[in-house]
């Protein structure tokens, strides 16, 4: 019997999982870590920790799962994707690196959209817009800001890289991490020699770049002491959290589409070719599927704004909750549920933390529209769950505009394990919803590219195959698919009547 680790180098923590080649998990593990802000905006962590978690969290799951290192036949790698890590010449840290959630990059986005000749150029070489969060700007920011550190610096790599690095000692990356830097060439898979000869950038900094299956090297005597296992045990490409995920949720074909309900809500699609929405609103990003790309939507709070209501307005419930010894979410939920379908005119804008997909508009504010006296919690809370699924449908829309067909919608989070928001997104999407047997998200899928690109199984789509299964199916109701479709545009129309004013907000602050 082989076993596969995957390690999900995520931004509360690290989690590691041991995977039997059947597919069946063994144990696993989380070890988490500080986040760290400077200043307003700012968003950092210590890439120690992550090596430190991933360690760790190794040695607590082959301790209780009882494996030998002889056991273990392959690691996969995910983690959060975008971050910076600056390298020296003697590949030590130069500073703390930047997150994806880091806004700190504003002037440099709308540099390199000057130095690329403006943004539908930028699109055609990348693929896609440039974000704050990702990756180039953040190298610029460093160039304009911190100069003596860029020019310190010789490598530049992701989050779960640098955890690959102090393994291996390869400098290497894959290709669905590597789309999120916005310096990939999507479509030819490899770096954009045109986009960082216009930002006067070395390809040197970057690492070499794999498909998500291949082998990037071998533990070192020294990582495999640290953690417990042998030395030269492969480690192959892996996938950011995002593609990771999707391989867990077994999203390797064309028509099957995961919504993935947790903190911030993401809509992923298979792609068989490179599919770029004009406007930027949809990542285009390569899959961790060899040979092929996906599409991906992001709303930042999606089920974050659910734990928003619960932290701020939710107290009774929590310390009910507490009593019973249940979770919270299940009283809040049966609130929701005593409200009637859309929440009797009530809306919610769930722009807590701006939004990214489709307005990518960081000034974006949260709001619930429509109060009256009629209004009660139960209302608020259906109004919250409601307004963060039609953030969702936002990005269903603009795949299917696109014309990528979406047959089968998968659901994970907490939104798919709540029997209630299953029947919502049901009803709001307009379409059957599914469950699957997997619940492990990025490391299961990491765990899976580890067995299929170490030979235990042909590629990862026949590893899923054998893997995944659906387990529950959810139907809309007619009814309630109506009264939603009847609901939605207005709620689109919401942020447009109020995108001016989220701007003169923002001003006063």
């Amino acid at each position: 019997m082989a076993v596969f680790l995957g390690i999900d180098i995520g931004t509360s923590g690290t989690k590691t999982l041991a995977m039997r080649d059947d597919g069946v998990i063994l144990a696993s593990a989380t070890v988490e870590y500080p986040l760290y802000s400077p200043k307003p905006g700012w968003s950092e962590q210590q890439p120690a920790d992550w090596w430190d978690a991933s360690v760790k969290s190794v040695r607590k799951v082959m301790k209780a799962a009882k494996l030998k290192a002889a056991d273990v036949g392959g690691i996969g790698l995910s983690g959060q994707m975008h971050g910076s890590v600056f390298l020296d010449k003697a590949g030590k840290v130069i500073r703390p690196a930047l997150l994806w959630n880091d806004q700190r990059t504003v002037a440099e986005c709308a540099e390199i959209e000057r130095l690329a000749g403006g943004r539908k150029r930028l699109i055609k070489m990348v693929a896609n817009p440039a974000l704050t969060g990702f990756t180039a700007p953040k190298i610029l920011w460093l160039r304009n800001n911190e100069k003596k550190n860029f020019d310190r610096t010789v490598q530049v790599l992701l989050p779960k890289d640098y955890v690959r690095y102090e393994m291996t000692g390869e400098f290497a990356t894959e290709v669905s991490d590597a789309s999120g830097t916005l310096l990939l060439d999507v479509v030819k898979r490899k770096w954009s020699s045109n986009l960082l000869s216009k930002l006067d950038l070395d390809s040197s900094l970057l690492p070499k770049v794999y498909e998500s299956e291949d082998v990037t090297g071998g533990l070192t005597a020294a990582a495999a002491k640290a953690m417990g296992l042998n030395a030269g045990t492969p480690v192959v490409g892996g996938g950011g959290d995002q593609a990771a995920s999707a391989i867990g949720n077994g999203i390797v074909r064309r028509g099957v589409v995961s919504a993935t309900m947790g903190t911030s809500g993401v809509v992923f699609a298979h792609s068989d070719e490179v599919q770029v929405d004009p406007e930027g609103r949809l990542h285009t990003f390569c899959h961790a599927v060899r040979g092929k790309w996906h599409v991906m939507g992001c709303v930042l709070s999606a089920g974050g704004s659910l734990q928003w209501f619960r932290n701020q307005l939710c107290q009774d419930e929590i310390a009910q909750a507490k009593r019973k010894k249940i979770d919270p979410y299940e009283l809040i939920t049966r609130q929701a549920a005593e409200a009637p379908v859309g929440s009797e005119g009530l809306f919610f804008l769930p722009y807590l933390t701006g939004e990214r997909t489709p307005y990518a508009d960081p000034n974006a504010r949260g709001s619930w529209v429509g109060l009256s006296l009629r209004h009660g919690k139960g209302h608020l809370a259906r109004a919250v769950m409601e307004g963060a699924t039609y953030a969702m449908r936002d990005s269903l829309e603009i795949a299917r505009g696109m014309d990528i067909p979406v047959k089968e919608v998968r659901l994970s989070g907490g939104g798919a394990r709540s029997e209630f928001w299953r029947q919502m997104q049901a009803d709001i999407y307009g379409q059957q919803v599914v469950t699957i047997n997997a619940e492990e998200g990025p490391a299961y899928g990491v765990a899976l590219l580890a067995a299929a690109g170490t030979g235990a199984y042909r590629d990862v789509v026949q590893a899923c195959k054998a893997t995944i299964s659906v387990v529950t199916r959810t139907k809309p109701g007619s009814r309630e698919r109506k009264a939603y479709n009847a609901a939605y545009p207005i709620y689109q129309q919401l942020y447009q009547s109020l995108k001016s004013d989220f701007a003169d907000i923002q001003a006063l602050l």
